[in-house]
C-alpha cells in the first residue's frame, strides 16, 4: 500500500480492515477503515500499550470509560490513549469510510539516554 486512502472496502464491509503499515520494536503504526462498525456491547479495549490515533476521514464516537460522554471525532482529530484506558468505538456512519492512523507504543520500552561528558 502507498497511500492510506488505497485498497478501501466497500461500505458494506461486515468488518473493520486492518493494515500494518510499519512496525518496529516498541512500534506498530496501522490504518483502521470502519464502515459502520463499532465495539460490541458491554466491550472495552484494555490495551498494554499507548495507542496515539488520529481520525483522518470521516467520524467516531470514542468512548473512554472514565469519562461521562463519549467524544465526537471528525477529520482531523486525535486523541492519545494510555496504555489500560479502557476505551470503545461508539459509532461510525455506516455506508462511508471511516480512516484511522492508530500508532500504538510501549511504555515499557526506555527513553534513549543521553550521555554528555564534563571535562
Amino acid at each position: 500500500m502507498d497511500s492510506i486512502f488505497a485498497d478501501l472496502p466497500r461500505s458494506t464491509a461486515s468488518a473493520e480492515q486492518f493494515s500494518e503499515l510499519l512496525k518496529r520494536p516498541g512500534l506498530r503504526i496501522e490504518r483502521i477503515v470502519s464502515t459502520g462498525q463499532c465495539s460490541p456491547p458491554d466491550f472495552w479495549y484494555d490495551q498494554p500499550d499507548g495507542e496515539w490515533v488520529l481520525l483522518i476521514q470521516g467520524e467516531a464516537r470514542l468512548r473512554f470509560a472514565d469519562e461521562a460522554e463519549a467524544r465526537h471525532l471528525k477529520a482531523g482529530d486525535f486523541v492519545d490513549i494510555a496504555a489500560h484506558r479502557r476505551h470503545r468505538v461508539e459509532w461510525t456512519p455506516p455506508g462511508e469510510p471511516t480512516i484511522w492512523l492508530a500508532i500504538h507504543y510501549s511504555v515499557t520500552a526506555a527513553a534513549p539516554s543521553f550521555r554528555t561528558s564534563t571535562p
